[in-house]
């Protein structure tokens, strides 16, 4: 899945964006996990320096070529291991239940369809497993910002940030998949402006139920 154009635009976007905040959230994102994770759409892998000692494993699956590269230097300098391979978020390469954790860091905008990917993410969690999301979102507050988001979202805005849907409902999706939300924290990203059809986002995580997905 090469998507080069926009890969060199979000290795720099993506620096711009943890100083202006967005670290922070990633490191609040992966507080507290332990175990095997795994993360879907690693990018150029920024995450890999936030998670936490006790984490055993990560296996990071990023399908665009140039990123899966930048994130397998970024590996070699992380504090826990992490093994990063290619793969698509609706095909995860990992069986049933192998990992305590799963991880999507501005990921379930792009991939082609939520469903495929949540109940993916559903199989290869253990009962009980958690899901930690950080996400842009549909704008709950503005109607004339969600009118905006329809319009680039059948416009340009696929094409140039590599399948970017800003108009999705992903919390709905995530409980459709029948993931329980533990917590979910709403806020505008960058937090001081300006507004674009991407400043809404959201932060939190849900757990897969003890008997697994629907």
């Amino acid at each position: 899945m090469r998507h080069p154009i926009f890969a060199r635009v979000y290795e720099k976007l993506s620096v711009q964006m943890d100083r202006a905040g967005a670290a922070e959230h990633r490191h609040a994102l992966v507080a507290g996990l332990h175990g095997r994770v795994i993360e879907i759409g690693a990018g150029n892998g920024l995450m890999f320096a936030h998670y936490p000692a006790t984490v055993t494993e990560v296996l990071a699956i990023e399908p665009e070529p140039r990123l899966r590269a930048t994130a397998q230097a970024a590996a070699r300098c992380a504090p826990v291991p992490v093994r990063v391979v290619d793969g698509l978020a609706d095909a995860l390469p990992a069986g049933d239940g192998e990992f305590d954790a799963a991880v999507t860091a501005l990921v379930l905008c792009t991939v082609p369809d939520q469903q495929a990917a949540l109940a993916e993410i559903g199989r290869v969690l253990q009962p009980g497993g958690q899901l930690r999301f950080l996400e842009h979102v549909r704008a709950e507050q503005s109607a004339a910002l969600r009118r905006a988001q329809q319009i680039v979202d059948a416009t340009v805005w696929p094409l140039l940030l590599g399948g970017c849907r800003t108009s999705r409902d992903t919390v709905a999706a995530i409980t459709a998949a029948g993931f329980a939300l533990d917590d979910l924290d709403r806020f505008p990203f960058p937090p001081n402006g300006p507004t674009s059809p991407a400043s809404p986002h959201i932060c939190g995580s849900a757990t897969l139920p003890a008997g697994g997905t629907p």
